[in-house]
């Protein structure tokens, strides 16, 4: 759902711009919360799993394809305020990098991608949580609906954003119809690849998910061929998360197997993926918003599209981009991520903390 120059005229890209910057500046100060010593290394590698994903566009229906937009999986990890800042890292490389997504419209899809789609997604993933049994299983289904909410909710804010600042006449009851019709078939795809990499992860290492914090279980013990609660286990509404065994709390090898999984997924499997056109594409070009799309600034970029300038290989150019692309984009994510972490730790030192008499 890269929005490219040329779809919304310039004040409303302004105006989102300014949006977005705002949002940034809280999430910054809001993920100096939500990040601790567990997650801080990790969320980093989030955003490279979300570039990584992106690229593997997968088959929504005839001649239309879709991708991970990655707010939802990034809010339930790591934070929705740390959800925000991976999405809009991912968006920024790409943007840079790849030619994906204008550079005036950097706002556009910041708000859309980013902010749009981790607030719906954190919003009713809570809800679900707080009237679910509070169980792992739980937590993947919460998963699963948010995931799927979030993603029509991205294509109607495009919607609104095209209403009021679109640079071509055409019919907004018709693009609502189309965009959000497919990308109701997109968040499908989007629910599934969520809810499996948050059931995996919460599997292994429950305390590394930021939704799954607070979530306890009693131990149960059989009796007579009865599961009883043991005595003197937790009551289950404790909301005090339980802390890992000594032995799983190094995160290294989470981040490792995350990171090997991430290259696999950008230098080989993206091979594969559908050449077919996104939901937004195929919208545009069908009812003619692209009549005014501008090419991409960084048109002539050596990663431009997704490939590497001169490797006429298009296995070896797609897999290499799509290797330097998760470098370039886990370098940048844990760059902001330590420096965020940092300052939570200088703030929270004894010299910068103020005693009241």
């Amino acid at each position: 759902m890269h929005v490219p120059d040329g779809f919304i005229n310039a004040p409303t890209s302004a105006v989102t711009g300014v949006v977005a910057a705002g949002a940034i500046a809280v999430s910054l100060r809001g993920a100096r919360r939500e990040l601790d010593e567990r997650t801080a290394p990790l969320a980093g590698l989030v955003a490279a799993f979300i570039f990584a994903v992106q690229m593997l566009n997968f088959p929504v229906a005839a001649g239309t394809s879709g991708h991970l937009l990655g707010g939802a999986l990034a809010a339930i990890l790591v934070g929705p305020c740390t959800g925000v800042l991976c999405v809009s890292v991912v968006l920024l490389m790409q943007g840079i990098l790849f030619a994906d997504g204008g550079l005036t419209a950097l706002g556009v899809n910041i708000t859309d991608m980013a902010i749009v789609t981790t607030v719906v997604a954190y919003a009713l993933f809570r809800g679900l949580v707080k009237v679910l049994p509070r169980t792992r299983r739980s937590v993947t289904v919460a998963s699963f609906v948010a995931a799927l909410v979030s993603v029509p909710a991205a294509a109607l804010a495009f919607t609104l954003l095209y209403w009021i600042g679109g640079t071509t006449d055409v019919s907004i009851g018709k693009v609502a119809t189309a965009m959000i019709g497919v990308h109701v078939l997109i968040g499908i795809g989007e629910a599934a690849i969520t809810a499996l990499t948050v059931g995996a992860v919460i599997a292994v290492r429950p305390d590394l998910v930021y939704g799954a914090r607070g979530l306890r279980q009693r131990l149960k013990l059989r009796v007579n061929g009865e599961l009883v609660d043991a005595p003197g286990t937790p009551d289950a509404s404790d909301t005090e998360p339980s802390p890992a065994p000594v032995a799983a709390r190094s995160h290294r090898k989470v981040w490792i197997t995350g990171l090997v999984a991430s290259l696999l997924l950008a230098g080989f499997v993206s091979f594969y993926a559908s050449a077919n056109p996104d939901g937004l594409e195929k919208v545009a070009s069908d009812k003619g918003i692209d009549e005014k799309a501008k090419e991409h600034a960084n048109a002539d970029s050596p990663l431009a599209d997704y490939g590497v300038k001169d490797i006429t290989n298009a296995r070896v150019s797609s897999g290499l981009a799509g290797v330097i692309g998760v470098g370039v984009t886990v370098v940048a994510g844990s760059a902001v991520f330590w420096a965020v972490r940092r300052r939570r730790s200088d703030d929270a030192s004894p010299t910068n903390t103020e005693t009241t008499v």
